[in-house]
């Protein structure tokens, strides 16, 4: 036990001290902090600009021209500010007017008008020099269907109840049932939007924080063993030890950075800006499901000793350290399968493929989390899910053990699966 406590002490200090763990730490922790503060940065830069100054010449469909008028004052923040400029007497002489007022700056862009007697309503053109202008041209659209509209009314010579009736907002509430619990219980449209960006977070830090722990375990194995320390080290430390050591240490390494970011990133989100940034959004952090947290920390731990224990069995056959990427590729692929899956699934938590693969202990630390998070899979289903990943883990565990315990003694080329099998007969674990 003492030379297991060696390792791990070993293996923290060096990860801890080492400029590539501190410089990535740092870097990650800036665009965290970066993404925390996003949504106010977006809401800021974004949020207090002045509406878009459309011309038109001052007289043609007033009607229309009004009813825009009135349409944009009755926002809070319109889109569009509407500036009337003085006809000139003939059309062309018109649009040269409105293109001097684009020069001049009064402007960024006009309106013009075109009869349409079978519409009865004239077809609008806007006009402006950016090539794009779509937030500009969708809020004139809006206005000129409601101009439209009440114009229709107005013909149609409808009561003030009527037209109340008429113009009243359907009521609508989106929210997830759950036919596991009481009636009305579920989440509303802000609990979901929460969660789905809750669990997208999650997932990319699991998948993250797996593979870079993992690839740290293969790399540091492989050149203890390419450099002939394996050799010095097998003599006072027995290879079961040696390779939880390094499990446990490099866990408790990266459980470390994975507790400065969590830090940063909640500092970031508790400030009172991001609160109201977030809730414009539709995304309420007072929503958060303090049981997805708990699974999301566990399935970390699951998914990271079931991963990090194939890490260091592949890591130890191979004897270079450039053979050391092909040689995890296939648990690598393993990993990106589950996590490109789990991505698909954030829209459709629901489908086959996600409920069956969320049953695949390889993929459960995604799929099986994915779905906790956004959809309602009965208990059972979350109990086997997590059976299976625990007792897969251990059995990978014994396996993994016997597999190091072979491979960091056989140098040059990679050992066959027949030879893997040879010798580890004559190990017991």
């Amino acid at each position: 036990m003492n030379s297991m406590l060696t390792v791990m002490k070993f293996t923290i200090r060096n990860k801890l001290y080492s400029k590539s763990y501190i410089i990535t730490t740092l870097i990650i922790a800036l665009l965290m902090a970066l993404g925390a503060n996003a949504p106010y940065l977006i809401q800021k830069l974004t949020g207090n600009s002045e509406p878009t100054k459309v011309g038109y010449i001052e007289g043609q469909h007033s009607e229309i021209t009004q009813g825009l008028a009135d349409y944009f004052a009755g926002q809070e923040e319109p889109d569009v500010a509407l500036v009337a400029i003085p006809p000139t007497g003939s059309e062309d002489s018109d649009i040269e007017a409105l293109k001097q007022a684009i020069k001049e700056g009064k402007i960024k862009g006009y309106i013009t008008f075109k009869e349409n007697a079978e519409v009865g309503f004239p077809d609008v053109t806007y006009s402006s020099e950016k090539l794009l202008e779509s937030s500009t041209s969708q809020a004139l659209q809006g206005a000129l269907q409601m101009v439209k509209t009440n114009i229709a009314v107005s013909d149609a010579k409808l009561t003030e109840s009527q037209q109340k009736k008429l113009f009243a907002p359907v009521s609508l509430t989106s929210v997830q049932i759950s036919l596991s619990e009481d009636e009305g219980t579920g989440k509303s449209v802000e609990e979901q939007a929460t969660a789905i960006g809750l669990t997208y977070v999650i997932i990319i830090l699991l998948f993250m924080a797996i593979m870079i722990t993992g690839t740290m375990i293969a790399t540091e194995i492989t050149a203890e063993k390419s450099s002939r320390v394996m050799e010095i080290l097998v003599t006072s430390v027995a290879p079961l030890k040696q390779m939880f050591g390094k499990i446990i240490g490099t866990f408790i390494a990266g459980l470390t950075q994975l507790v400065v970011l969590g830090a940063v990133l909640a500092a970031n989100l508790s400030l009172p800006q991001n609160k109201d940034a977030f809730a414009s959004f539709g995304i309420r952090l007072d929503s958060i499901d303090p049981l997805l947290l708990v699974f999301a920390v566990f399935f970390y731990l699951a998914g990271y000793f079931l991963f990090a224990t194939l890490f260091a069995a592949l890591g130890s056959m191979a004897s270079r350290t450039e053979d050391m990427n092909q040689v995890v590729m296939p648990v690598s692929m393993l990993m990106l399968i589950g996590f490109y899956i789990a991505i698909y699934g954030l829209s459709n938590p629901d489908s086959p493929l996600v409920v069956v693969c969320s049953f695949v202990p390889f993929f459960a630390p995604f799929l099986m989390f994915l779905r906790i998070g956004l959809s309602d899979p009965l208990w059972w289903e979350t109990t086997l899910s997590i059976v299976l990943l625990l007792a897969t883990t251990g059995l990978l565990g014994w396996l993994s053990a016997k597999i190091y315990r072979t491979g960091i003694l056989m140098y040059g080329k990679r050992p066959t699966i027949k030879e893997l099998l040879k010798a580890m007969k004559a190990y017991k674990v």
